[in-house]
């Protein structure tokens, strides 16, 4: 599985009224192949303050357990080379297997944005995946793209490690 470009999402509502839009245009994207939902939080309380709190994802079980491998992979790789990018893998895909998905969104991450949010209203911690860009990727990496700046004479090149 190829990874596209991963991107944070804060959103907030005041008076939420939902009625499961922002899901079904999560899932209509994620049908298309355009994005990729890793983690989400989504935090609401009601106008006496009761909160509820739901994490989301629409990776499969396969496919987060691959993403995990190949966070685990970047992480190690990081830290300790090709060993660590190994053992990182494995590290990776084991916690996606284990915890069923990819969750970078912890419940401490919840109790950060319900610190910040007003009675009657919501907030949601979006983290996906644009997966739509992993062909434009693949297309620019073969073409060993290279750009210059316009107002520099210093070149820049667009490669793999971007994504």
């Amino acid at each position: 599985m190829a990874i596209g470009p991963i991107q944070l999402i804060v959103l907030g509502f005041t008076h939420p009224d939902f009625r499961g839009e922002v899901i079904a245009e999560l899932e209509k994207l994620r049908k298309t192949d355009t994005i990729r939902v890793i983690d989400a939080l989504a935090v609401h309380k009601d106008p006496q303050g009761a909160i509820a709190v739901e994490h989301l994802s629409n990776l499969s079980p396969g496919e987060a357990v691959e993403l995990g491998s190949q966070i685990g992979a970047l992480i190690g790789l990081g830290a300790a080379g090709q060993e660590g990018a190994r053992a990182g893998a494995v590290a990776g895909a084991e916690s996606a297997e284990e915890k069923g998905g990819v969750h970078p969104l912890s419940d401490a991450d919840a109790w950060d944005v319900l610190a910040e949010i007003p009675d009657d209203s919501a907030a949601a911690l979006l983290l996906i995946e644009h997966h739509w860009a992993v062909p434009l990727r693949d297309a620019v990496a073969v073409l060993r793209v290279f750009a210059s700046p316009t107002a520099s004479s210093v070149p820049w090149t667009w490669s793999r490690s971007v994504w």
